[in-house]
């Protein structure tokens, strides 16, 4: 299953502000390193080894599906690089990609964590990989249409074996599923979950189910 190769080319995720200032690097191995040790620096202890899981979850799915191993850990190791920024900071680097922040967003700017994560990646270490940041950019709530790596870091993040509900029988049960009705199965947990907690289920995450329910069950 090959990556959409469209998004891999230019530096396509931030406004133009932040495009000047990116210079591109490659994701390597040294790149990995020093954006794991910044990550290790910038969350609690308990995130960054949720991090490390969502890493290997991201990898392991990424060869099931056919896709760039390396990415996928790189795009697990920084998913959550701002969750503990401060909110003020993290809204002011959110709001540089240019997209419009949600009610749910401006209600609880922890939920940005991902969108300024994708910025830092792009203005401060040079990463313009379109597939990585679209991923990280996206983690939290989904996006129909979204590309392969975007939608196995959504998985990756809820279904790493930290997770209460995620044993290895777990995990080896949803690899025999296709990836988008993986992508369903966990995004239909998610939303349940949201729901017996009284919590409002993002727009982005709902318009991604339905899509997928099209796509797959035919159901509008």
């Amino acid at each position: 299953m090959a990556l959409n190769k469209n998004r891999n080319t230019s530096c396509v995720q931030v406004s133009s502000s932040v495009q000047k200032a990116a210079f591109s690097l490659p994701i390597d191995a040294d790149l990995i390193e020093r954006l794991s040790l910044y990550t290790a620096s910038a969350v609690n202890p308990k995130r960054y080894e949720h991090s490390v899981r969502t890493a290997l979850t991201a990898s392991r799915l990424c060869r099931r599906y056919g896709l760039d191993a390396q990415s996928g850990y790189f795009a697990g190791i920084v998913h959550d690089m701002c969750k503990d920024m401060d909110e003020d900071a993290l809204f002011s680097l959110a709001v540089l990609d240019g997209h419009p922040v949600s009610g749910l967003e401006a209600e609880k700017k922890s939920l940005l964590h991902g969108r300024a994560a994708a910025v830092l990646l792009q203005k401060d270490f040079g990463v313009c990989n379109g597939d990585v940041l679209e991923a990280v950019r996206c983690h939290t709530f989904g996006k129909a249409g979204m590309g392969d790596l975007a939608k196995v870091l959504y998985i990756a993040d809820k279904i790493e074996p930290g997770r209460a509900h995620s044993s290895e029988a777990y995990i080896t049960q949803c690899m025999n599923l296709s990836l988008d009705t993986l992508l369903l199965a966990v995004a239909e947990e998610n939303e349940n979950y949201l729901k017996n907690q009284n919590k409002a289920i993002a727009s982005d995450t709902f318009k991604m189910i339905q899509s997928l329910r099209g796509e797959i069950h035919g159901e509008l």
